[in-house]
């Protein structure tokens, strides 16, 4: 009889621990809630707490439109700008 081994997402542990850190409910309590041992949110929540600063330390990511040089944005804008006038002649 084997039993197979679960695999959780962080949005899963993230969720539980936040709840652990409320500490509105016991650890048991969240255990029987979500079906863990509560040495396993114990490990998670000192886990979290200890990786904690790398939130606020961490360089911001960036965004797509962050890597598109500026003048390629504003050739397209002049192009969009042409094509408008020429459309709004062309409708009256």
């Amino acid at each position: 009889m084997s039993r197979t081994r679960r695999v959780f997402s962080k949005d899963f542990k993230s969720k539980v621990v936040l709840e652990a850190l409320k500490e509105t409910e016991t650890l048991e309590a969240l255990a029987k809630k979500y079906e863990l041992l509560p040495g396993q949110i114990s490990v998670w929540k000192a886990e979290a707490i200890k990786n904690i600063s790398a939130v606020f330390s961490a360089e911001k990511s960036k965004s797509p439109k962050d890597d598109i040089p500026k003048e390629k944005l504003y050739a397209r804008i002049g192009e969009l700008t042409l094509e408008n006038d020429f459309l709004k002649k062309k409708l009256k």
